[in-house]
């Protein structure tokens, strides 16, 4: 049974799901175990425990009856939420993440007032979720 994981609510889904399906497997372990561009759903596992799902915006919004309200709040709100992957190497999961359509937000940074040996870089999806990958 998945005891926890994110489910992001897309509305650019095709792009969502090419970017993630090349960076979770390499950062994460991650298999696509069910889903395809086209959506509305996709979910990746590892060891068969869900890591992550996508689910097209518009499908969730019909089924939860809020179809009719507005999509996103406003572009200069911060961020009420961000995806943290753990990798062995920030650096190069970063290049990985920026080569398949992730935007930068923060380079990659020693961070030891966070922890000792800790370094981490902020991106975001195609969608604009925030991501933060970390090393420690």
């Amino acid at each position: 049974m998945d005891a926890l994981y994110p489910r992001l609510l897309v509305t650019r889904f095709a792009e969502c799901f090419d970017f993630y399906r090349a960076v979770l497997p390499p950062l994460t372990g991650a298999n696509l175990v069910k889903g395809a561009p086209e959506g509305p759903y996709a979910n990746w596992d590892v060891e068969e425990q869900a890591v992550l799902v996508l689910y097209d915006r518009a499908a969730m919004a019909a089924a939860l009856g809020t179809d009719g309200l507005p999509s996103r709040p406003a572009a200069s709100a911060q961020d009420a939420a961000m995806l943290v992957l753990r990798v062995g190497d920030v650096d190069k999961a970063l290049a990985l993440c920026l080569e398949h359509g992730g935007v930068l937000v923060a380079p990659a940074t020693d961070r030891p007032e966070w922890g000792p040996t800790l370094r981490s870089a902020h991106l975001r999806d195609p969608e604009g979720h925030l991501i933060e990958l970390q090393s420690y």
